[in-house]
């Protein structure tokens, strides 16, 4: 069988599909213990790329609350939420037996603000699943889910609810939770053997009511993109067909891409997201999760590109200028690519697998029927919510055309112009102004100057703007004045070795930041000052492109050497 290319994603065509982007800024100032490859931090910058590729204009944004223990106990038990509410890293000693029992310890330990977190993660895929229940999105995005509690909740309104795993590690919480019933089936593609957790066998395929709704497709190192899709693909047609989900939930792990620290695939950025354009593909109602991944700037760089494919947007290969761009150094571009690393997945074991996993799913019963019963009342939020939000959120700002609120909610039409008031909510959502653009300047209203200030600063609906990093060194950019300490992520252990040296971030930065809008010259010397204060832009603007085409050149050049060096 030969094996077909990547998909080249569909895009401009899905301007009916409706999208809601789950994002809480507290994510990111949450770090694991010490030496720990996992980081929070990821989650801010793949949103930052989200924010400034402009995809926030064609999806609606949503800071859930986060879950309480009251809604986690719908899926755990008692003890165990109990568990994680009391345990901290000061007092974990006494809790020995419930860690070894609950399996907390080196590769899922105790940290600062553990329940916080969970309950962060968790709340978005809630209330992501709630708006999928209510029809009020197509798709629901939530990169930093990844845990297993929406996935009941979607069993309230779904009769049959299929969940994919396309992380490294096999998906053995969510297995477990519904390895006896046929209500889930869980489709798990990960490395096995001599890998944690250990578990996700090829025989392994559920008992009792759930015999065959269980699919494990074990894989071994280095598996590249063709043979990936070679494999997926055919899986999930055949679950499509015989099980017929009515909703999707699809765990999106990083570490499964090329270069993970952890990680032994060698997927790239695109043959990742084929993965989600095939289940995007079947129009189901489909809940977007993150996972893993340990290679920071890889994983933002992934679901960015996916969070694009999902709008059907068309991102430039060049990165726009963002609160984080001196992670992506040295091409600052938008792609991971693969690796020269063996494939140890011969097309022999890929068929094999696949030839068993096949005649397991014609043994499962044809879109097994479900008795429905009483719905009970969602605790996540509800129509008359959001209207009563809308309500407050008119009353409180009579004057304003655009508060945060209706900045998040809005969806932005092909074609349609932004006006500097949009501008302005942008710049303070975390949106930088790009090469080549430039800002409107608007007269300022005098009356209202205070509440548009106090507003952007203590607007809790939306998303807040990142720290830069010369909010780090507190310092104005733009006036050059000292400036409020910025409160984010303190994180000894992120790795930054392609980082190019302070000086060049720093040119980088001075030639990206939009300017604040000023008022219209009072006298001649205004005139002139703001002249300058242009062509000042201007040349920053030019002197970061001439850098950036100067590191084209010389990654052109080193191209050239090494394939020179490969025919000698």
């Amino acid at each position: 069988m030969a094996l077909a290319p990547i998909d080249e994603p569909k895009l401009n065509g899905d301007s009916k599909k409706r999208v809601a982007y789950f994002y809480d800024s507290d994510v990111g100032n949450y770090a694991y213990v010490s030496g720990h490859p996992m980081k929070p931090h990821r989650i801010r910058l793949a949103h930052s790329l989200v924010m400034n590729y402009g995809l926030y204009k064609k999806m609606e944004i949503y800071r859930a609350k986060p879950a309480s223990k009251y809604e986690m106990t719908q899926f755990h038990t008692d003890e165990y939420i109990e568990f994680l509410a009391k345990v901290t890293p000061d007092n974990m000693e006494a809790f020995q037996k419930e860690q070894q029992k609950y399996n907390v310890g080196d590769d899922c330990p105790v940290f600062d603000g553990l329940f916080e977190f969970c309950g962060i993660s968790a709340g978005g895929s809630m209330e992501g699943a709630a708006r999928l229940n209510r029809q009020k999105a197509d798709i629901a995005i939530n990169w930093a889910g990844g845990l297993h509690h929406a996935k009941k909740k979607l069993l309230r309104f779904h009769q049959r609810v299929l969940y994919i795993d396309i992380d490294v590690h096999h998906g053995d919480g969510v297995e477990e939770a519904f390895y006896t019933t046929d209500r889930v089936m869980t489709a798990s593609f990960h490395k096995y053997g001599e890998y944690f957790p250990g578990t996700g066998e090829l025989r392994d395929t559920g008992v009792g009511s759930g015999k065959y709704y269980a699919v494990n497709f074990p894989l071994r190192d280095g598996i590249d993109d063709y043979s990936y899709k070679h494999i997926f693909e055919p899986v999930i047609k055949a679950i499509m067909d015989f099980y017929r989900p009515s909703a999707v939930v699809l765990q999106c792990g990083g570490d499964s891409l090329s270069g993970d620290r952890l990680g032994c695939f060698n997927l790239s950025m695109k043959g990742h997201a084929n993965c989600v354009n095939f289940v995007k593909s079947y129009n189901l109602p489909t809940l977007i999760l993150g996972g893993g991944g340990y290679t920071m700037r890889n994983v933002a760089r992934t679901w960015a590109y996916e969070t694009g494919c999902l709008v059907g947007d068309d991102m430039s290969a060049n990165l726009p200028y963002n609160d984080y761009y001196e992670y992506y150094a040295p091409d600052y571009e938008l792609d991971v690519r693969p690796s020269n690393m063996d494939n140890a997945n011969s097309k022999e074991y890929l068929d094999k697998i696949l030839k068993t996993v096949l005649e397991n799913l014609k043994r499962t019963q044809h879109a097994p029927s479900v008795q429905m019963t009483d719905v009970p009342p969602s605790l996540a939020m509800n129509d008359e919510d959001e209207a009563a939000l809308d309500d407050l959120d008119e009353d409180e700002n009579p004057d304003k055309r655009v508060t945060q609120r209706r900045f998040d909610k809005r969806v932005e039409k092909n074609g349609e112009l932004s006006d500097s008031e949009d501008e302005d909510m942008a710049e303070a959502n975390g949106v930088r102004r790009q090469n080549g653009s430039r800002k409107r300047r608007q007269f300022i209203d005098h009356r209202n100057l205070r509440d548009t200030v106090d507003s952007a600063a203590n607007s809790g609906i939306g998303t807040p703007q990142p720290a830069s990093e010369a909010d780090e060194m507190h310092v104005d950019t733009a006036a050059g004045t000292p400036a409020k300490p910025a409160e984010r992520l303190d994180d000894a252990d992120v790795t930054m070795g392609d980082v190019e040296d302070a000086a060049d971030s720093l040119q980088a930065e001075a030639g990206g930041e939009g300017v604040k809008p000023i008022a219209a010259p009072a006298s001649v010397e205004e005139a002139i000052q703001i002249k300058k204060e242009m062509a000042a832009e201007d040349t920053a603007a030019a002197a970061q492109e001439e850098g950036l085409q100067e590191r084209e050149e010389a990654n052109a050049e080193g191209e050239a050497r090494t394939e020179a060096a490969k025919t000698e």
